[in-house]
């Protein structure tokens, strides 16, 4: 049955997969008759959306190949019509057309609507890789290195992880360039080691690690600085709070594995998801003068960050605040008590 359920916060691989899907299903000479995307309003609207979107799904494609219908956002606010229409057209949908549903956050396991697209439907989740799980976002850049056949060297692919993060569109577009560089008569077919990556990939995650340092010591001016520098360079927002969360969250995981007394940096390093163990050693000599409240606290203006700027807050004037405000909260850091073993 060619019904499909695509949702996720890694837009760009959604993306990918259906403009594979497309490649596959529809004709590109008959694309313009055979090809239909609905972007779902949320309101009442929204309901004869989908009912038009289905009623086209069970229309015959023109000419040759197939047909897909394209609805964005469907499951937004579902209602008992839906449901109703949904139901009938997947029980009844030819063979020749393709229905896709497509959506950034996770469905409503509990809603009727969602029970019976996981009954019927192909369900892919495309997840962005956390921030602060880098052993993930390495392997993730090998894996596309690997689809895209560029030969790197563990350090280079190291730096090309810590550059672009959990950024899947600009990992694919770092990897193409190079590529690209990699054909040169200059590299003599040999592996692209970390100097090439340096100087090919702009990497701004060493300035919003010291963003995160001059937070983390209350230096409100310095933090200020640094953090309108980044917008300057047109670093993301959301791209810095990311970075800034996993420093952050690094940081507190050492310091309460040091607070309770543990002593192996083997142990500390896989709590605090640190894929090098003596990466351990200049982390427990950071976070020496770091209070744990004050991490905790800080973590919490990141994610209230976040979430304002993901429901449209403006960039700067949120940034600047809670910068302002986590510089505040690590002035005022509390001493921690080591515990015993």
């Amino acid at each position: 049955m060619p019904v499909y359920l695509y949702w996720g916060e890694d837009t760009y691989r959604l993306t990918k997969a259906v403009q594979a899907l497309e490649q596959t299903v529809v004709d590109p000479i008959w694309q313009s008759f055979n090809r239909d995307k609905i972007d779902i309003a949320p309101s009442s609207e929204g309901v004869a959306q989908i009912i038009q979107g289905l009623n086209q799904a069970m229309t015959p494609p023109l000419g040759m190949g197939q047909r897909l219908v394209w609805l964005i956002n469907p499951l937004v606010s579902p209602s008992s019509e839906i449901l109703s229409e949904v139901e009938r057209t997947i029980l009844a949908l030819p063979e020749t057309s393709h229905l896709l549903l497509t959506q950034t956050a996770k469905p409503d396991g509990r809603s009727k609507i969602t029970k019976l697209l996981q009954k019927y439907a192909q369900v892919i989740e495309f997840a962005l890789v956390p921030a602060w799980k880098t052993s993930q976002i390495l392997q993730r850049v090998k894996q596309v290195a690997h689809e895209l056949d560029v030969d790197m060297t563990p350090a280079a692919i190291a730096q090309l992880a810590e550059a672009v993060g959990n950024d899947t569109r600009r990992l694919y577009g770092e990897l193409e360039k190079l590529k690209l560089y990699a054909l040169s008569p200059s590299t003599c077919n040999q592996p692209i080691d970390i100097d090439q990556v340096n100087n090919l990939v702009r990497s701004t995650t060493q300035n919003s690690l010291h963003l995160a340092e001059a937070i983390c010591q209350g230096q409100t001016e310095q933090a200020l600085g640094l953090a309108a520098e980044l917008l300057e360079l047109n670093e993301p927002s959301l791209k810095i709070v990311a970075t800034l969360t996993r420093q952050f969250r690094t940081w507190l995981w050492v310091k309460l594995m040091v607070i309770s007394g543990e002593q192996a940096d083997r142990v500390i390093a896989q709590a605090a998801e640190v894929s090098n163990p003596k990466r351990i050693y200049f982390l427990k000599q950071a976070v020496q003068t770091m209070g744990s409240q004050a991490l905790r606290q800080t973590l919490g203006c990141l994610l209230d960050l976040e979430v304002g700027l993901k429901q449209g807050d403006e960039p700067r004037s949120a940034l600047m605040t809670k910068v302002i405000e986590m510089s505040e909260i690590c002035q005022s850091r509390e001493p921690d008590i080591r515990g015993r073993r």
